[in-house]
């Protein structure tokens, strides 16, 4: 019979994937080195049980033992995972940035979660690092294993990840690019690879507003300023972050974060979480100075299941004013257009007179307006063309506006994505937007060149 004792022997041996639509024209072989894969869903899943078996070989963990981990939420997960097999307790310590989905997933391996304010400084009691080493001194029987500064946490990659690679690419990686958090996954597969080839470059995908890439290029600790994005960044450098290993550090905005993660769902089928983004941006800014004889690989952290409720969402993303435009529906867009002075739809039919559509215009500041006859779209007029008809012929303010009317503007589901329906945006002034076989708005170019970039 062919089978696992169990969970735990399935970590570890992730597949490479080729990404091949959001590598458009670039030269390089981009992989991405599925750790989402994992049974608890990310790349934590190889430290969690490689910390919990050194600590059981030091004799600090003890049978029938607690364990305290501070957590973004997957080294939770991976320590869970071990904890039910193994028969530990877990109580984790988070922030209030954490999803909500790492949350309940924890909860329902059995762990306690405690959660702190994402706001509190390092040297305060209520730091999520700090609360977990209080709750594992008052706790009996409990040890916090600190991957921060765990050992087995960059040894975990050193010798499983790491060599997976070289092994998959037959050696043939030329660059690698992680994220940067305890330093584990980075300064293990880094020391590996470059033991293997001095050669390869190792980048650190790093949030704007974290330490590491003032770090590492002035030697510099500077106050970190918040973001967004969850599981990588510091705020301080953890003992687990080796710059000698480190070649290079790009900052990545939360917008260009959360968006390429999008699109590797979208255009890839690769349900990633927000790090992934970071990371996979910064993979794709070192491909495209490369030639078709290198080959990149990075590290997808964690899945998306656990981000449902935050860059997944338009909702969320509109909220926080990082939905990139070309992602943007036309829906969504609507929602954001402000209809407190103007309609969602102001039109105007066939049979109404010439200097009633001119109203409406004068009335609304408009340009144009969509003719509609029955709820079908079947003309349109334009505030330009239709002065200069009248400047040869006012006898046409009392005229129909069938018989001035021009083509009429196209008509887009509104499902479909800003950055498709721009096309339709280079022939005509404007697209009505239709939901369920009924046109309930329009969309200009203004629209569109008003939304951030």
């Amino acid at each position: 019979m062919d089978y696992k004792e169990n969970i735990l022997q399935l970590i570890g041996r992730t597949p490479l994937v080729k990404l091949n639509k959001v590598t458009r024209g670039i030269e390089a072989t981009v992989l991405a080195k599925l750790e989402s894969m994992n049974p608890g869903g990310s790349v934590k899943d190889r430290i969690g049980i490689a910390m919990i078996e050194r600590a059981e070989r030091e004799g600090r963990l003890k049978p029938g033992g607690t364990i305290v981990e501070p957590t973004s939420g997957n080294t939770g997960i991976g320590l869970a995972l071990a904890c039910a097999v193994k028969g530990y307790k877990a109580i984790f310590v988070m922030t209030d940035k954490a999803s909500q989905e790492k949350v309940r997933y924890l909860k329902a391996l059995g762990a306690e979660v405690v959660i702190v304010p994402v706001t509190a400084k390092p040297d305060s009691p209520d730091h999520y690092v700090n609360t977990a080493k209080r709750i594992a001194r008052e706790t009996p029987g409990a040890i916090m294993l600190n991957q921060y500064e765990n050992p087995a946490n960059p040894e975990a990659h050193y010798r499983t990840t790491g060599p997976e690679i070289w092994e998959q690419t037959e050696g043939r990686i030329t660059h690698f690019v992680a994220g940067i958090g305890t330093g584990g996954t980075i300064s293990g597969v880094g020391r590996y690879l470059k033991e293997k080839n001095p050669k390869i470059r190792v980048i650190g995908a790093d949030p704007y507003g974290s330490v590491f890439k003032t770090y590492k290029e002035t030697g510099q600790l500077m106050e970190a300023t918040p973001y967004l994005v969850e599981g990588i960044g510091q705020e301080t450098i953890p003992a687990n972050v080796h710059m000698k290993y480190i070649d290079e550090i790009i900052n990545v905005t939360d917008r260009d974060s959360f968006n390429m993660a999008r699109r590797l769902a979208r255009e890839e089928g690769i349900f990633a979480g927000g790090s992934t983004g970071t990371i996979a941006y910064a993979a794709l800014k070192v491909a495209e100075r490369l030639t078709r004889e290198h080959v990149v690989v990075f590290i997808v952290c964690d899945t998306g299941e656990r981000y449902l409720s935050k860059f997944y969402s338009d909702e969320w993303m509109k909220e926080k004013r990082l939905l990139g435009f070309e992602r943007l529906t036309l829906g969504t867009l609507l929602q954001m257009k402000d209809t407190s002075m103007v309609p969602p739809l102001v039109a105007v039919a066939p049979r109404d007179r010439v200097a009633e559509a001119l109203h409406k215009m004068n009335q609304y500041g408009l340009s144009q307006l969509p003719v509609l006859e029955e709820g079908r779209s079947v003309g349109s007029v334009r505030e330009g063309r239709l002065m200069a008809k009248l400047l040869k012929n006012r006898d046409l303010l009392q005229a129909p506006v069938s018989e001035v009317m021009e083509a009429p503007f196209p008509v887009v589901s509104e499902s479909v994505e800003v950055g498709t329906a721009v096309k339709y945006l280079k022939h005509s002034p404007a697209i009505l937007v239709e939901e369920y076989g009924r046109i309930v708005g329009i969309v200009t170019r203004y629209d569109v060149l008003d939304l951030p970039s």
